[in-house]
């Protein structure tokens, strides 16, 4: 196993092959992060959504997909050319990973690819036990689904952080309460396949516990882009508290609580969980409204 991939490694507990998967999915997140500023790409775009805040802020739980935004709409932008930056990185620290563009039927400005890696045989590259890898069945693949939005909604800001490892590199990344808007985004409107995404509402938590502060004016900017909010004034705190409070009464919090417990270390924190715990949280977002220009230099 290469030294800085055993590095990594060391920060995890995997007790069992649940967190070893995990554990070997954000690897592979994270040197594909540093491919891709290899590549240049964060002088085009940013990282935002579950993973970004896992990554780069500390959010404890794990998460699956990337999430990147371009700093400004443009329609010649193309995934495809980082594909041998993500694969040449993986394979510098031993990893064997492939990337897929997917080829949409429909377009939509979305861009995505998939990185594939055989968790059987990356489990024992990375030296979680045998024992345990052999547990896999062979053909199964670890996936990570990357996506790029090139057409974002404005009146955001970004920040650079910083990664030590697998060896220092620069991340660009929405600011904190940018992100909290856009979290906020999915839960009130996030359409998946009639599911519950208990991940949306555990990171509602993390934040309200956290980084309360949430850029209204960024919010509102998502909601016009997706036809959520048509009306000709500006979103109001009053109105952004009735809508999380409609969410919440629809809401299967039994659902939602089964959705994210295989991405957290314990369930311990989600046995509060319910309507009422819900609407407390909501009651400490701190809504504020900037409206400055991304930073793109």
């Amino acid at each position: 196993m290469h030294e800085a991939i055993s590095k990594m490694l060391a920060k995890y507990e995997c007790r069992g092959l649940n967190d070893a998967v995990n554990a070997l999915r954000e690897i592979v997140q994270e040197v594909a992060l540093l491919g891709l500023w290899r590549g240049k790409f964060f002088e085009k775009a940013a990282f935002y959504g579950g993973t970004a805040l896992r990554v780069l802020y500390g959010l404890d739980r794990f998460s699956e997909d990337m999430d990147f935004s371009l700093l400004s709409p443009s329609r010649s932008f193309d995934i495809g050319r980082y594909a041998v930056f993500l694969e040449k990185e993986a394979k510098g620290f031993g990893l064997d990973v492939r990337f897929e563009k997917i080829d949409k039927a429909v377009q939509t400005p979305i861009q995505s690819a998939f990185l594939k890696t055989n968790t059987r045989s990356q489990l024992l590259v990375i030296e979680t036990g045998e024992e345990m890898a052999q547990t896999i069945p062979k053909g199964r693949i670890l996936k990570v689904k990357i996506e790029v939005d090139t057409d974002p909604p404005l009146g955001f800001e970004t920040q650079t952080r910083y990664l030590l490892q697998p060896i220092p590199f620069a991340v660009r990344v929405y600011s904190l309460p940018d992100l909290f808007a856009g979290k906020i985004h999915a839960i009130l409107y996030r359409r998946w396949k009639g599911r519950v995404k208990g991940r949306d509402w555990y990171d509602l938590v993390w934040y309200a516990a956290n980084y309360p502060d949430l850029n209204l004016h960024h919010l509102e900017q998502r909601m016009r882009q997706t036809g959520d909010w048509q009306e000709n004034r500006s979103v109001q705190w009053e109105d952004l508290k009735a809508f999380l409070n409609r969410s919440i009464t629809e809401l299967n919090v039994e659902q939602a609580r089964k959705e994210v417990e295989p991405f957290v270390r314990s369930s311990e924190n989600l046995a509060i969980w319910s309507p009422e715990f819900f609407r407390d949280v909501i009651s400490r977002i701190r809504p504020v409204h900037r409206i400055e220009q991304t930073d793109i230099g």
